[in-house]
C-alpha cells in the first residue's frame, strides 16, 4: 500500500513538473497545486498533444484518489487544449460516470472511440460502462475487441469485467471460461474470485463458491457484496452459526448498504 502511494506521489510530482507546477513544501498546506509562471529551468511544454497528455494523467490520478471534481477539471482542460486526444474524452467518460452525467459520458466514449476504434484501454473502459448502465448485452463485444489486442497490456481487466457482464446476462459458461482466462493471467485478482464464486454459487455449486470466497477473502477485506454472497453462501450450505456472524458483520460495518436492506427484507436470492 505505502509503495503504490509513494508510486502513485512520484507519477503526480513528475506530470506537476510537466504542467510548470512546483511541488508545496512541508511546511505548507496541502493545497492543489497552482500554476507558475515558466523559468528557464522549468520550461513547459508547447506541444498540444503532450499538454494533453499530461493534464489527463494528472487527471486519472485524481480520479484515482476520488477526487472527481478536480479530476473533471483537468480531463476538460485536457480535451480543450487538444479535442483529438483520445485518452483524454475516454477517462473524462468514466469520470462522468460516477458523477451521474450518463448522457455526456456516452458522448465522450463515443468520440473517443470514433477517434481510435481499436484502442483496448477505450473499448474497455467504454464495454464497462455500457455493462454498469444496464446494457450488458451491447459491452461483450467491446471487452473482446480490448483482450484480442496484442498490445493491451492488462488483458486480465477486460476479461474480468467480460465475465462479470456474462454474469449479468445469465450467460454463465463464457462468464466462468473469462473469469478462469482472468484469473490465468492476474491469480490474485480478489473481484476475478468473487465473480467466479458467484457463477458457481447461481449454478448450486456452494462448496466450491465458499472456496473461491475464502481464497479472496486472505487478499482483501470483504465489502458488502462479497459479505452479502458469504451470507447466502453459508445458509445454502447450513452452516447457521457462520451465517449469523456474517449478518452481524454486514450490520455493523455497512448498515446503509443495499445487501444489508436486502438481509433485513429475507431476500436471500
Amino acid at each position: 500500500m505505502i509503495q503504490s502511494m509513494n508510486h502513485r506521489l512520484a507519477r503526480f510530482c513528475a506530470v506537476a513538473l510537466w504542467l510548470g507546477f512546483v511541488p508545496l513544501s512541508e511546511a505548507q498546506q496541502p493545497t492543489p497545486p497552482g500554476p507558475t509562471a515558466a523559468t528557464p529551468s522549468t520550461p513547459t511544454p508547447k506541444d498540444p498533444r503532450t499538454r494533453a497528455r499530461a493534464h489527463t494523467e494528472l487527471g486519472s490520478l485524481y480520479f484515482q484518489d476520488g477526487n472527481l471534481i478536480v479530476a473533471l477539471e483537468e480531463l476538460t482542460l485536457a480535451a480543450a487544449i487538444d479535442p483529438d486526444y483520445a485518452p483524454a474524452l475516454s477517462t473524462r467518460g468514466l469520470v462522468l460516470y460516477y458523477v451521474k452525467e450518463y448522457e455526456s459520458a456516452e458522448k465522450d466514449f463515443r468520440r473517443a472511440l470514433s477517434l481510435e476504434e481499436s484502442n483496448p484501454d477505450i473499448n474497455n473502459n467504454y464495454g464497462w460502462f455500457l455493462c454498469q448502465t444496464d446494457r450488458a448485452k451491447e459491452s461483450i463485444p467491446y471487452f473482446e475487441r480490448a483482450y484480442k489486442n496484442p498490445l493491451y497490456q492488462t488483458p486480465a481487466n477486460a476479461y474480468l469485467n467480460a465475465g462479470a457482464c456474462h454474469i449479468k446476462n445469465g450467460e454463465l459458461d463464457p462468464a466462468e471460461d473469462a473469469l478462469r482466462r482472468s484469473l490465468r493471467l492476474a491469480p490474485d485478482n480478489p473481484q476475478a474470485l468473487y465473480h467466479l464464486a458467484d457463477v458457481y454459487y447461481l449454478r448450486g455449486n456452494f462448496d466450491a463458491a465458499r472456496k473461491q470466497l475464502a481464497d479472496a477473502s486472505r487478499l482483501v477485506e470483504p465489502g458488502p457484496e462479497m459479505l452479502w454472497l458469504l451470507l447466502r453462501t453459508e445458509r445454502r450450505l447450513g452452516n447457521q452459526e457462520e451465517e449469523r456472524s456474517l449478518a452481524s458483520q454486514l450490520r455493523r460495518r455497512f448498515p446503509d448498504s443495499a445487501e444489508y436492506q436486502e438481509l433485513l427484507k429475507g431476500n436471500f436470492e
